[in-house]
């Protein structure tokens, strides 16, 4: 409301010719509007007033322009704030005025200066002498051999072409492109063929790069590539002194007008002549010259520069909608790296599609940024142009290729006004096309596009923080990486792939002529497994004036990105085709294999014979020695590759196999220079022993025993009521403890054993023995009227049901129980009985293995006659009555009234009969859906608890943040493996806005959009009752149960702070093309925060082996080897440090924090408290710890720090190694 800023009415009336006039006037409006200013500043005090307004003011109707702001915030933004958000956002990336004053006169210098460069008289191309010694042709000039002369004459015409002149620039980069329109003189006939052009026109950057570096206005002068292609440098100046930062001024050089005929520069001619190029004395009989779209397209770009900025300046004009919708949607590209380089979908080309729309009536001139902004996406989404193309041009001329044309040699397809340029040349297939051929083809682009709409859509989240204020780089995007280097491997993969054409058309540049075929083959070899692949080209950095251009080999590393479909990814067969089918394989598949056909029976042969002739041999030759031929249970004989993978980890990487297979087979590209990650931070979640997998199956193992124990409860015999519920609460039935338990048989030699108790005892002399940690499981029984109405009684009556069913487990399944008045410990193994083998798995032989009915069958063994099954796990079992947390509450009044108040009794007992158990249930049912779930909450966990910081969260409360990023994972997708899950656990636990935001994990969808908005307001209004960290459920809407008790705010800023420091570092060691280093150290915590070290002795840490640097040997934890039945009942949750852990906190938790890793920490970690220091007034009662001074004539006490400190070491006797005191970080 109001009219708009000076300065942008200035820029309204863009299409002006001299940028540097628009310049001057925006200035004298700019100092206009300060003396207006200035006369309404507040007063010298900094108060600001309330405005004086008038009756008529007051209530006078709303115009036009309010009433349609109103209308369009309703009905576009969902909520003013979005809006607010959108206008702060534009403004942050817009050029103010004072800097564009400065930008115009650097243009106006800058154009003085390169008139003033003088001519070079005429010599031949290849005569190079003239040029001085401190400058160098920014072209490689492979073939050097070329006809042609050259001379410098100053540019006929200079023209500031792009986003600056239209207004449509963003911040920081601010780039102002300049074209320099050289001399029809300089040119002769046929300079369009063997890169004669190119080569004046890197004369011509160069003559000028000498001249200019020389004067004392730049402060750099620099030569680049545009847009990353090799044959188009461009010059990059830069002022000097404190404005060098401000602008990057680059020179484009471009021939005059109409000098290339369009006809001659078709996608379909040939402009370099294979004789010239291959070095050929003449070209081969019969062979017609192959076309050079991308060579031809490269010189028409230079053609259009001042034909498009005439067009998008009328487009555009005055409206100022259109140009902030072209600003946020540079801003979106930004934040996921699509206009990085060649082969991105850049600013320009956004620009041109806005043009685009506005002609086609999509877009209208009077709308909003925000209106501009959802059009353009909506288009994106909805738009395939690798199928079909779009066109700016309104004429009929038949001359006029048709867009057909363009389809054959371009991937995607957008032509300009003229009809003979393709926009969207260099915009490679793996930027734009979705790469499933199984389901209509998407793009990357379009991809992106469908997800920024569901954001802007949604009503629930912060749509815009996510859509244009989150970064989307590629390491934590894509679920699986791959770098490819050295580079000069490519050069070998062209020529194994006969890419000459495609090597002619680009000028030599071997990385771009291999990226679509190599792209194209992983998309076929990598099928189901794949949703998505896009590469990543590093730009070549700009280089002095007097060195030589990079060469391709010097570019970087190329990187690609894999985002996995979580369904197929894991499958160890890939089919081919059919023997009495041959059709089900696409001829697309050309490949070929030695021969050797198993299970080949001779009445088959004959039959085979014609079916190797047919796609079958082109699937062979595609696998080449991984294919087999295969019969199957169905009595089907198909080709077939069986990749090696027994563990659920080892199947999350059959990408690499398929990869590595691939690469070397058809391009000639060893493993040795594909550098693949994807599972490098698997092994902070292996078991102690275990190499090759992460803990799934041993996860899988435990879920099915209770299974087994679930059915034996719901049949026992015998209990006086019936089991109503039962129903898992440990961390292992959701798939998120860290290190799975596995089946005990203990040692007795490690143990005393307690005849009088049935039991075991540890023992002094021998070390600590392995840790076991019984599962939980809440068992429910059914309401009945003889529960008593006491909260005393019904524990007197659970306690009874415990001995119960510790007896009727014992009698009817010969288990091994314990039974207490709380719970019931079950040690699950059960004796088999003769002549009956049971089976662990579905069937019983190994994946992919032939048996002689030819039958691929799933995992599994058969487990001996007379043997156990191996079982061997320890459950808990609760039994629960559903209504005690209601007695719980039942507070009686001295007048008799009873009252329904929540008490910490009812609130625990609720939380861990009621919550925790559908919690469980939900996160259970999550894994189930994405697979992935279990390894990223595990890693999160495993982080957490390595930066010693375990004990500040609640299992809960951790895999419920990890349990978001699968929930709400926008802008991105659902992870599909556990590496990118742990980069975005880092990074929402570090830019998450845990004091002003609610963390809302919707489990199962049971929340509406609605019911989310209300949650966020209800936590607004209660924000001072609620702990530092709120997470909302489903079942807790309001009290975040997962978090009351924990973290604290300090420990939660220490998360964040160390999230923070952790996710740059280890992007940066995934990302790093030589190997990621040692991916370990962003687990290691930082020890130098805390004032005191305790070490303790590795003999008595019972899960030494899982710290985060694993010792390379320790001590035997007294488990035997195999399996079996047990007599007596494991030493249940004995972990010495932990109980140490328990003895300092109640001892000194008033002037100390104690900090420890459970999973083999070696150190605790001691921070004083700050209050602890302060010295105190003498109380009897409060002597412990501290001793007595003198201070002014009065007794305090203060800390005894070296009595504090021996009391560590004598209550650690036997555990403590060493006390280390940091008293440099403390003082008395």
């Amino acid at each position: 409301m109001g009219p708009a800023p000076p300065g942008e009415q200035l820029r309204g009336a863009a299409g002006e010719p001299e940028v540097l006039e628009l310049g001057l006037e925006g200035g004298n409006k700019e100092k206009v509007t300060s003396r207006k200013r200035a006369k309404t500043e507040p007063p010298a005090d900094g108060l600001l007033q309330p405005v004086k307004l008038s009756r008529a003011e007051l209530y006078k109707e709303p115009t036009n322009e309010e009433l349609n702001r109103l209308r369009e915030t309703e009905i576009l933004f969902h909520s003013s704030l979005l809006r607010l958000q959108v206008e702060e956002l534009l403004k942050e990336v817009r050029l103010s005025e004072k800097k564009k004053e400065r930008i115009d006169a650097f243009l106006k210098e800058v154009n003085q200066r390169i008139r003033r460069v003088p001519s070079v008289p005429e010599t031949e191309l290849t005569d190079q002498s003239w040029l001085p010694a401190g400058v160098r042709v920014p072209l490689h000039q492979v073939p050097y051999a070329v006809k042609g002369s050259f001379r410098f004459l100053p540019p006929s015409q200079i023209t500031v072409v792009g986003s600056y002149l239209l207004g449509t620039c963003v911040r920081p980069d601010v780039n102002v492109d300049v074209a320099l329109t050289m001399p029809r003189e300089i040119f002769q006939d046929k300079d369009g063929l063997n890169q004669r052009y190119f080569r004046k026109r890197a004369l011509y950057l160069a003559h000028l790069a000498y001249h200019l570096a020389q004067d004392p206005l730049f402060g750099s002068v620099r030569f680049s590539y545009t847009s990353g292609c090799h044959l188009k440098p461009s010059l990059l100046l830069r002022p000097q002194g404190k404005d060098e930062c401000l602008v990057t001024v680059r020179l484009h050089p471009c021939p005059p007008l109409d000098f290339f005929r369009p006809c001659r520069l078709l996608p379909t001619k040939n402009n370099v002549r294979s004789a010239w190029y291959r070095g050929h004395s003449a070209p081969e009989s019969g062979s017609p010259e192959p076309p050079t779209p991308h060579y031809n397209t490269w010189i028409l770009q230079d053609t259009a520069l001042e034909s498009q900025m005439h067009l998008l300046s009328t487009v555009l004009g005055s409206a100022q909608g259109l140009k902030d919708g072209i600003a946020l949607l540079k801003v979106w590209l930004r934040q996921r790296e699509l206009d990085k380089g060649l082969g991105g979908f850049n600013g320009f080309l956004i620009s041109m599609l806005v043009a685009f729309l506005v002609s086609k009536r999509k877009i209208h001139t009077t709308m909003s940024g925000y209106q501009v902004l959802r059009s353009v996406l909506q288009f994106l989404a909805t738009t395939d142009l690798t199928v079909n193309g779009i066109s700016l041009s309104l004429g009929s001329d038949p001359s006029t290729p048709v867009p057909a044309d363009f389809h054959q040699v371009f991937p995607v397809v957008f032509l300009d006004s003229t009809g003979h340029l393709n926009l969207c040349a260099d915009v490679t297939a793996s930027t734009y096309k979705q790469l499933r051929p199984l389901l209509h083809p998407v793009a990357q682009v379009q991809h992106e596009a469908q997800l920024s709409m569901a954001l802007l859509d949604s009503q629930a989240g912060d749509g815009f923080h996510l859509l244009l204020m989150t970064p989307k780089p590629m390491v934590r995007t894509f679920d699986h990486i791959v770098h490819l280097r050295p580079l000069s491997r490519l050069q070998a993969a062209c020529h194994r792939l006969k890419l000459w054409p495609e090597l002619q058309d680009s000028g030599g540049d071997y990385v771009s002529a291999a990226l679509g075929p190599l792209t194209t083959i992983l998309e076929q070899g990598l099928g189901s497994r794949l949703r998505l692949l896009a590469h990543s080209r590093p730009p070549v950095p700009e280089w002095d004036i007097n060195k030589d251009p990079p060469k391709h080999k010097d570019s970087g590393t190329l990187t690609l990105g894999l985002l996995l479909q979580p369904e197929g990814l894991t499958s160890v067969l890939d089919l081919g085709p059919e023997a009495d089918q041959p059709e089900v394989c696409s001829p697309s598949l050309s490949v070929g294999r030695s021969g050797r056909v198993p299970l080949m029976l001779p009445e088959l042969r004959p039959v085979m014979v014609e079916f190797l002739r047919q796609p079958a041999a082109d699937f062979r030759q595609f696998w080449g020695s991984r294919s087999e031929l295969r019969r199957f249970q169905d009595g089907a004989i198909r080709e077939a590759v069986v990749w090696e993978a027994a563990s659920v980890s080892e199947k999350r990487l059959i990408p690499q196999q398929v990869v590595t297979h691939l690469l070397a087979l058809h391009a000639d590209i060893p493993d040795t220079c594909v550098h693949y990650v994807g599972g490098f931070l698997d092994a902070l979640i292996q078991g102690p022993k275990e190499l090759s997998n992460t803990g799934e199956e041993a996860l899988a193992l435990a879920v099915r025993c209770y299974d087994d124990l679930s059915r034996m409860l719901w049949g026992l015999e015998g209990l006086p009521l019936t089991v109503s519920a039962v129903q898992g609460t440990h961390p292992v039935l959701r798939y998120t403890e860290v290190f799975p338990p596995t089946p005990v048989r203990p040692a007795y030699s490690f143990y005393k054993h307690l005849q009088e108790r049935a039991s075991l005892l540890p023992r002094l002399d021998k070390p600590c023995p392995a840790y076991v940690e019984p599962m939980t499981v809440v068992c429910h029984l059914e309401g009945s009227g003889k529960w008593p109405q006491s909260a005393e009684a019904v524990q007197r009556v659970r306690a009874a049901f415990q001995l119960r069913l510790a007896e009727l487990l014992t009698q009817q399944h010969r288990l091994q129980c314990r039974a207490t008045a709380t719970h019931t410990d079950v040690l699950k193994v059960r004796p088999v009985q003769a002549g009956k083998p049971q089976r662990m798995g579905t069937r019983d032989v190994p994946v992919g293995r032939v048996v002689p009915v030819g039958r691929v069958v799933p995992v599994g063994r058969v487990v001996p006659v007379g043997r156990v099954v191996p079982d061997g796990f320890v459950f808990r079992i609760r039994v629960a009555y559903q209504r005690e947390p209601q007695i719980l509450k039942e507070v009686r009044s001295p007048e008799g009234m009873i009252s329904l108040r929540d008490t910490p009794a009812s609130l625990r007992l609720e939380r861990e009969t009621r919550l925790l158990p559908l919690l469980t249930s939900a996160l259970h049912g999550l894994q189930q859906q994405h697979p992935a779930f279990s390894g990223v909450a595990r890693l999160a966990k495993r982080w957490v608890r390595a930066q010693l910081l375990g004990d500040g969260f609640s299992d809960e409360s951790l895999d419920l943040v990890a349990a978001a990023l699968f929930l709400h994972s926008e802008p991105f997708t659902p992870p599909s493996s556990p590496q990118v899950g742990f980069l975005r656990f880092l990074y929402l636990v570090s830019t998450f806005d845990w004091k002003n935001n609610p963390l809302i994990v919707n489990l199962n969808s049971e929340l509406t959009a609605e019911e989310q908005v209300e949650i966020r307001s209800s936590f607004l209004a209660t924000r001072t009752q609620l702990p530092v960290m709120v997470i909302i459920t489903p079942q807790d809407r309001r009290s975040s149960v997962w978090t009351q008790d924990r973290p604290s705010a300090q420990i939660l800023q220490q998360l964040v702070i160390l999230a923070a420091e952790a996710l740059p570092v280890l992007e940066r060691q995934l990302m790093d093309p030589r190997g990621p280093g040692d991916i370990r150290t962003v687990f290691r915590p930082p020890l130098d925060m805390y004032d005191v070290l305790i070490r303790l002795t590795p003999r008595h840490i019972p899960r030494h082996r899982q710290a985060v640097d694993s010792p390379a040997a320790s001590f035997c934890r007294g488990l035997l080897s195999e399996p079996g039945p047990s007599p007596l009942m494991p030493v249940l949750g004995y972990d010495p440090p932990q109980l140490y852990l328990a003895e300092l906190r109640e001892a000194f938790g008033d002037l100390a924090l104690f900090f420890y890793d459970q999973h083999g920490g070696e150190v605790i970690g001691v921070l004083w408290k700050p209050t602890s220091f302060q010295p105190q007034p003498f109380k009897a009662s409060s002597v412990k710890g501290r001793m007595v001074v003198s201070r002014g004539g009065e007794l305090m006490m203060v800390p005894n720090i070296e009595a504090i400190l021996e009391d560590f070491a004598v209550l650690g006797e036997g555990l403590v190694q060493s006390v280390e005191a940091r008293s440099e970080r403390w003082t008395v």
